[in-house]
C-alpha cells in the first residue's frame, strides 16, 4: 500500500489496536508497562467487532490492523476478531510476545487465519543484551528460533528492535542475524522516555543521525528498514540518495564497517520506508480500554471508540488536524523537511508537555538561512 496514494486527512496508513495489557514478559523499555493479567475495561469481544467494523469504515484502501498488546495471543478471543477483520478484507497483522504460547500449532493457526505478516521483538545480536532488556533466560534462542519458524511458514515478519545504550553497537550484528533468519523488515525503534522506558538509557542526537546513517546502507541488503519515532530518518533517506555522503564519525563508522564485514557489499537499491507519516498523521492507537491516541508512544487521549467512531476521531480532533498540517514549534516548525519528517511528536510530549514541539533527538538545525542548515550534537 503506497503512502503517496493515501490521505493522510481522511484515513490512516495503520491503527494498531492494543487488544490486551496481559503479557508474560516485563521488558525494561515497555511503552506499555504491562501486567500479568488483563486490565479492567479491555474492550469486549462485541466492542473489538465494532472496532474493526469502524475501521473497515475508513474505506479502501483499508488501513492496516495491527493487533497487539501485551500480548495479543493472550486474547482468548484473538482468531474470532481476526476472522472478522480478514472477512470485511481487513489486512491484518500481529504483533505476538515470544512465550511458550507461541507454539508450533499457534503458528500454524495464525497462517491459516489469513494474517499476513506478524512482528517480533529482537533487542540484541547477544542472548546477554536481549535477555538483559526481556528478563527471560533462554528467550533469545526462542526468538531467533520464532523468526526462523514464521518466516518459513510463509508470513511476513517484521523484527522490531529498540535502540539503546546497551545494543548501540550490536546493530550491525542485529541486521545480519534478522536476515540469515529470514526476516523481511526491520522495523527500529528510537527510544521514547514512556511507560518502563523512563529508566533505559538512551542515545545522544549526534548517535541517533549515525545510526539513520547505518540504516540507510543496512536497507540495501534486501530487507525494508523503518523506523518508530525517528521520522528524521526519511531526511537522512532523501539526502543519502541525492548523494549527500555518510558521516565520517566514530560510531557510523564502526556499524557500517561491522556491517560490511557480516554481510558484505550492498546487494540493490535501498529498501528504507520515507512515507510521510508520523504520529496522528496515518498512524493511530487504540487503547485496551478502546481510549484512541496519536500513537502508542505519545499518551494524550483524543476520545473512545465506545462511544466516538474511530474515524471521526481521526479526522476531526484539532491536535491531529494540527499535526498532520505540521504546525509545529521550535526547530521542527521552521525546518523544510517538517512535512517530510516533523519528528517525533511523542519525543516532544515526552520532553516538553507540547504535542507540538520540536523533537530534541533530532541534531538537525535549520537555521535562518536552510540552505546552509547544519547539524549540532
Amino acid at each position: 500500500m503506497g503512502g503517496s496514494r493515501l490521505d493522510y486527512g481522511r484515513r490512516p496508513m495503520l491503527v494498531f489496536w492494543e487488544t490486551t495489557r496481559a503479557c508474560q514478559l516485563a521488558c525494561r523499555h515497555c511503552r506499555a508497562s504491562a501486567t500479568e493479567q488483563a486490565l479492567p475495561g479491555e474492550l469486549t469481544t462485541a466492542q473489538g467487532h465494532e472496532l474493526i467494523d469502524q475501521v473497515a469504515g475508513f474505506g479502501r484502501p483499508y488501513p492496516i490492523l495491527v493487533l497487539t498488546g501485551g500480548d495479543c495471543l493472550l486474547r482468548p478471543d484473538l482468531f474470532e476478531l481476526v476472522e472478522h477483520a480478514t472477512g470485511l478484507g481487513l489486512p491484518t497483522a500481529l504483533a505476538p510476545s515470544v512465550t511458550p504460547s507461541l507454539t508450533p500449532e499457534m503458528i500454524d493457526r495464525i497462517v491459516a487465519s489469513g494474517v499476513k505478516a506478524v512482528s517480533i521483538s529482537l533487542d540484541g545480536a547477544l542472548a546477554a543484551t536481549h535477555e538483559g532488556v526481556r528478563g527471560i533466560e533462554g528467550h533469545f534462542d526462542a526468538t531467533v528460533h520464532a523468526i526462523r519458524t514464521l518466516a518459513a511458514a510463509g508470513l511476513t515478519v517484521q523484527v522490531n528492535t529498540t535502540v539503546m545504550r546497551a545494543n548501540v553497537d550490536e546493530l550491525a550484528d542485529v541486521a545480519a542475524l534478522i536476515s540469515s533468519a529470514g526476516a523481511h523488515i526491520w522495523e527500529v525503534f528510537f527510544l521514547v522516555q514512556v511507560g518502563r522506558g523512563v529508566a533505559t538509557e538512551a542515545v545522544t542526537p549526534a548517535e541517533h543521525e549515525d545510526i539513520c546513517h547505518f540504516l540507510f546502507d543496512a536497507s540495501q541488503h534486501g530487507f525494508i528498514v523503518r523506523t518508530v519515532e525517528a521520522p528524521f530518518f526519511r531526511r537522512v533517506v532523501k539526502c543519502r540518495l541525492a548523494g549527500d555522503p555518510a558521516p565520517t564519525t566514530p560510531l557510523y563508522e564502526r556499524l557500517s564497517g561491522r556491517l560490511a564485514t557480516l554481510m558484505g557489499p550492498s546487494i540493490g537499491r535501498a529498501r528504507a520506508h520515507t512515507a510521510a507519516t508520523r504520529d496522528g498523521k496515518g498512524i493511530v492507537f487504540v487503547a485496551y480500554d478502546g481510549e484512541v491516541y496519536p500513537a502508542g508512544f505519545l499518551p494524550e487521549p483524543l476520545g473512545n471508540v465506545k462511544t466516538t467512531p474511530i474515524a471521526e476521531i481521526y479526522q476531526d480532533n484539532p491536535l491531529l488536524r494540527q499535526i498532520r498540517a505540521a504546525e509545529f514549534t521550535g526547530r521542527c516548525g521552521r525546518c523544510e523537511y517538517a512535512d517530510l519528517c516533523g519528528g517525533s511528536r511523542a519525543r516532544a510530549f515526552a520532553a516538553s508537555g507540547d504535542p507540538l514541539g520540536e523533537d530534541p533527538a533530532c541534531p538537525y538545525q535549520p537555521g535562518p538561512q536552510q540552505p546552509e542548515a547544519v547539524l549540532v550534537s
